[in-house]
């Protein structure tokens, strides 16, 4: 759309008209609404794309639908905004007028009332904006590089015999653990490494605690906390300590926050349990579980056996049925070879029968030596003289082509012209036929009906 969209007035269009009958211009291209907000709209979208804009909610209004309607605005200005369903479901936080907000969307048009506006994707109260770009950022680094590969993932041992936990000896997050680990899974040795899980220094401790976990070689590590805000869990999002837990040769379970918590440790770490006590449960099974299934898989063992038992007991007694004495089996093979022996004397006996026959046949198809030789004889004369008819024929015909040839070759010679009463001129070998070929002083040769002139060229006319 690169015409000029001009609204057209009673004056404007009267000035037009009269301009049009003059002859000066012609009439401007006129669109409808509809044409100008669908421009608009495409020139938005394509030009703007997604923006980040930090503002405070107003009109705020969750629709029946599970959309929200809401404006953003500053001391200047203020622009409308909507966030779908499917994106505010994620939200970890509820919306409210006068709440300040960094947001991340789409700036569109809607076409309709010629309005745009901002098509929300996030949201996060300001304060946590700037840490959720942070994280954002430091995710996609770390999931190009590989980090977040399934592949690369360790198996969690099922039943471990040490476990290791990184975390706050005194948060409420490891009496959990304990107690967990106590009731279930008493046999298991549980060592707990101290770090600090908040604040400025609480990702170098979490460092030097996870590599003092790796040292003791433990069949499984924990590392986390419970829960709290973005910034108390951020040092969950430290690079350093991401990058030491995927290098770990020892699995790692990552149990941070809650089940809606999410950190680079869940990402890089061999498993992310919802919780801390999750994490509990997952290493230490139940030794009452494991009695429980003990017993069905040795009830699962006899019934196999006694299955198995019941099958070969069957079997045997099917091959004692088809069991048979020796005795009657050599009786057996007696009658066989006897029988064997019989059909192979007939057939012996026919097959030298056949043979005699057929030797007769043959004999009785021979010819003597004396009469091939006296029908070879008979068809050599016979072709001896078709070869001497041939050949007379041939030279028959031959000479009469050469005469023929002679005589329309003699006919084409010079000489019959010469036998008529002309003369042949020569210069040399050439036969002179312009009077151009010669000068004065020139010898020819006349060759006439019985000899030849040697002349001398006089003059030329």
């Amino acid at each position: 759309m690169s015409q000029e969209v001009n609204p057209t007035t009673s004056s404007s269009t009267n000035s037009t008209a009269g301009s049009a009958e003059g002859g000066q211009s012609k009439m401007p291209q006129i669109f409808s609404v509809e044409q100008v907000n669908g421009f608009l709209r495409g020139l938005i979208e394509e030009n703007v794309g997604t923006v980040w804009i930090k503002g405070e909610i107003s009109n705020f209004k969750p629709h029946s639908s599970g959309h929200f309607y809401f404006s953003l605005k500053d001391s200047k200005a203020q622009i409308s905004a909507m966030m779908f369903r499917g994106y505010n479901s994620k939200l970890k936080f509820k919306p409210h007028d006068g709440l300040e907000v960094i947001v991340r969307g789409k700036i569109t048009v809607y076409e309709p009332r010629g309005t745009y506006s901002i098509a929300c994707e996030m949201m996060e109260p300001v304060g946590a904006g700037a840490l959720q770009k942070q994280f954002e950022q430091l995710r996609d680094k770390l999931k190009a590089e590989g980090l977040f590969d399934p592949a690369r993932k360790q198996p969690i041992p099922t039943y471990p015999k040490t476990v290791a936990i990184v975390t706050s000896p005194t948060g409420a997050a490891i009496q959990d653990i304990l107690n967990i680990m106590n009731r279930r899974a008493r046999g298991v040795q549980v060592i707990v490494v101290p770090a600090v899980v908040q604040g400025a220094a609480a990702a170098p401790s979490l460092v030097e605690g996870f590599k003092k976990a790796e040292l003791l070689k433990p069949d499984v590590i924990i590392i986390g906390r419970g829960g709290g805000s973005i910034e108390d869990m951020w040092c969950f999002n430290d690079e350093t300590l991401a990058r030491t837990i995927a290098a770990s040769k020892i699995p790692v379970i990552s149990a941070v926050g809650h089940e809606i918590d999410f950190t680079i440790c869940d990402f890089v770490a061999d498993l992310r349990a919802p919780t801390p006590s999750a994490a509990a449960e997952l290493v230490a099974k139940s030794s009452h579980e494991i009695i429980q299934k003990l017993e069905q898989l040795q009830r699962l063992l006899r019934l196999a056996i006694g299955r198995r038992l019941q099958h070969k007991q069957q079997s045997l007694l099917l091959q004692a049925k088809r069991l048979v004495d020796p005795k009657k089996k050599l009786q057996d093979l007696f009658v066989r070879n006897d029988d064997l022996y019989s059909r192979l004397e007939l057939a012996m006996t026919n097959y030298l029968s056949h043979s005699r026959r057929d030797v007769q046949l043959l004999r009785s198809r021979l010819v003597s030596p004396k009469q091939v030789i006296e029908i070879k004889k008979v068809s050599l004369q016979q072709r001896q003289q078709k070869l001497s008819n041939s050949l007379t024929k041939n030279l028959t015909q031959y000479k009469f082509r050469v005469e023929s040839a002679m005589a329309l070759l003699d006919s084409l010679s010079p000489l019959k012209v010469v036998d008529r009463g002309y003369s042949i001129a020569l210069k040399g070998n050439d036969v002179v036929k312009s009077v151009k070929q010669v000068k004065v002083g020139d010898l020819l040769s006349v060759k006439v009906t019985d000899g030849v002139i040697e002349t001398e060229v006089k003059n030329i006319k």
